[in-house]
């Protein structure tokens, strides 16, 4: 059998010190090294490597791209390798810290009411929230978890979807009562809007235009940061927004908020994903507990609209089975 001449973990270790304190001799302290046998382990690891990974200076030092790139990867490893150690000395039994990064609207209504049973079922879990519809690194923002809505980019991240969500145009009796209803997507240039602070792929809402699809930004009165405040300002009446059904659903059948130009809505859905980073070997025991919760206590049913007798508009939702599904077996409820 090869001997292994080099202990990577620990120089990962040492590499991954030498950037958190800024310098050699800070973490030759730690290791109870010299600062020039630390600079010579790193040397060492840059040569294996065949690439730089720090540009030295008299004054400091700063990653190049490459070794920026290494650092992310040893930090996740030692992370890994120490749940790894943690997990066989106890069993395998979810522990630890595990965060969380969430888009608002799922977040508020589909994952924080679930966090006092998750955390009954696992009290050696602690769990810190983040509520952001800013897309996130996972790796840099050091994630566990992330809720996604929308297309997926990064193929590097395991996914659980949870479900689907139309999109619909909606506003406030209010709004509509003093701005009366666009008839058309053209009318929307003299309505106002809710739009975002954040650049999103493709700008403009879609409308249906005979075969094809066309798109148009009404003008915003107001940006902001999440979909939970686009709500707010909607329900308020400050203008029309483009939100999904998963997410309006409860105000749509209280009458809060009415669907405009249904008849030129695309049908077009939003997926909503639970991502993370796990390909290529097994999940710490803390994060496979949360992905399954998530997958038996959050999933959603596809919502629609569906137009009453009295004109008015309701949102139904097919229900998810959070067991073993019975052959044949559909039902709704109304959100």
């Amino acid at each position: 059998m090869p001997r292994l001449e080099t202990n990577r973990a620990a120089e990962m270790e040492v590499f991954v010190r030498v950037v958190d304190l800024g310098g050699f001799s800070t973490a030759a302290h730690e290791f109870r090294m010299t600062p020039s046998g630390v600079s010579k382990l790193v040397s060492r690891l840059e040569t294996r490597l065949g690439a730089r990974l720090f540009n030295r200076s008299t004054r400091q030092l700063q990653l190049t791209p490459e070794g920026q790139i290494f650092y992310d990867r040893s930090v996740r490893v030692l992370a890994d390798l120490g749940e790894a150690e943690r997990e066989a000395a106890a069993g395998a039994n979810p522990r630890g810290h595990l965060r969380i990064n969430s888009n608002v609207p799922f977040g508020l209504r589909h994952v924080m009411p679930l966090v006092p049973t998750f955390l009954q079922q696992h009290p050696a879990i602690t769990l810190d929230i983040v509520l952001s519809d800013t897309v996130v690194d996972l790796l840099q923002e050091r994630a566990d978890i992330a809720i996604r809505v929308g297309p997926m980019q990064d193929s590097s991240l395991t996914v659980r979807k949870l479900g689907t969500s139309p999109m619909a145009v909606v506003a406030a009796p209010g709004y509509l009562a003093r701005h009366g209803a666009p008839k058309a997507p053209d009318e929307l240039a003299r309505h106002r809007s809710i739009g975002w602070t954040f650049a999103r792929l493709q700008s403009g809402w879609p409308f249906k235009n005979g075969d094809a699809t066309a798109r148009i930004a009404p003008p915003p009165i107001a940006r902001v940061s999440d979909g939970e405040a686009a709500r707010l300002l909607t329900l308020d009446g400050v203008g029309l927004a483009r939100l999904a059904l998963f997410h309006i659903g409860p105000d749509i059948s209280a009458g809060r908020l009415v669907p405009v130009l249904e008849a030129f809505n695309p049908g077009d859905c939003e997926d909503i994903h639970a991502v993370y980073l796990g390909q290529g070997g097994p999940l710490p025991a803390r994060v496979r507990a949360f992905i399954d919760f998530l997958g038996d206590h959050a999933r959603i049913g596809q919502p629609r609209l569906e137009a009453t007798s009295d004109g008015q508009w309701r949102v139904l939702v097919r229900a998810v089975s959070r067991s073993a599904p019975r052959p044949g077996a559909t039902s709704s409820r109304q959100a």
